[in-house]
């Protein structure tokens, strides 16, 4: 028995569409404003609020006085009336954090794939890395102002020299994480040790050096304000090293919050980098 069916209109079709579609909207509309807010989205500025709220109420509950810690409102004040030279230094922080930053994703995206090519090379210099890490970079800073002298350089080196162990670890780690068993089939199929570096092992530690560009940004902001107050005459750095000296702390606090702002803004755009780059390797739903 053979059943003929009839094609359907696509006028029809796309009439049925489109009322399945107000349909979805009317029920959308009804639910509860709690059900239809996106609380994953909202929960950056409630959190965010929350702690601005309990901060000021600390303060007033207190009696604190703003040379000890200024309330919130006393450090939006500072940025209203301070805002060219807290633009002006926010600014150049963000630039020499930058700069730094980008030496050390060239560097350490090369010595980690150095590093991770051999387990001869990995055996012999992952030790003498610990070690430099260990060595706190704010010691190097007198060291790199006899060398280059008050200014920017300090700053974008102290940026690099903190910012790039992470991201040589984590592309090291990559590359060591190869199963053997991986690289035991691609010799048999007549592969090299590039044709294995550059079709398994560069891929395999994508994610790893991804992953480590939102912990070297957010240190590289560290290593960048550390030089700036010790040893350069701008940046956030300076002007916060400047206002403690006068006592005016809401400044401060004001440096802080910018630093805070840029902090969060180059770790989300890392954040974005990373899913459009490697979202090939994120499948676990865990934490959503």
């Amino acid at each position: 028995m053979t059943v003929f069916v009839e094609p359907v209109d696509p006028e029809i079709l796309a009439r049925v569409e489109e009322n399945d579609r107000r349909i979805a909207e009317a029920l959308a509309g009804k639910r509860p404003l709690l059900e239809r807010i996106d609380w994953v989205r909202a929960a950056p500025v409630l959190y965010t609020l929350a702690l601005f709220a309990f901060w000021e109420l600390f303060v007033l509950a207190l009696d604190m006085p703003e040379t000890i810690l200024p309330s919130p409102m006393k450090v939006f004040q500072a940025i209203g009336e301070y805002w060219s030279p807290i633009w002006k230094n926010s600014l150049q922080t963000l630039y020499t954090t930058t700069f730094g930053f980008i030496i050390a994703v060239i560097a350490g995206l090369l010595l980690g794939l150095f590093i991770g090519w051999s387990k001869t090379i990995y055996a012999g210099l992952y030790p003498l890395m610990i070690g430099f890490n260990a060595i706190p970079k704010v010691a190097l800073v007198p060291i790199l102002v006899i060398w280059f002298g008050i200014g920017t350089i300090p700053a974008v080196l102290t940026a690099f020299l903190i910012s790039f162990f992470p991201i040589v670890v984590n592309v090291a780690t990559g590359l060591a994480t190869i199963e053997p068993e991986t690289e035991d089939v691609l010799r048999a199929l007549g592969a090299k040790k590039m044709d294995i570096m550059l079709k398994v092992g560069i891929p395999r530690s994508m994610p790893y050096f991804f992953g480590s560009l939102k912990i070297a940004i957010t240190l590289a902001f560290v290593g960048s304000v550390v030089s700036e107050t010790v040893a350069s005459n701008y940046g956030l750095g300076n002007m916060m090293s400047s206002a403690q000296s006068q006592f005016n702390v809401p400044l401060v606090f004001a440096g802080l919050l910018m630093l805070a702002i840029e902090g969060i803004a180059m770790y989300a755009l890392m954040a974005w980098l990373e899913r459009r780059m490697t979202g090939w390797a994120h499948r676990s739903t865990m934490g959503q």
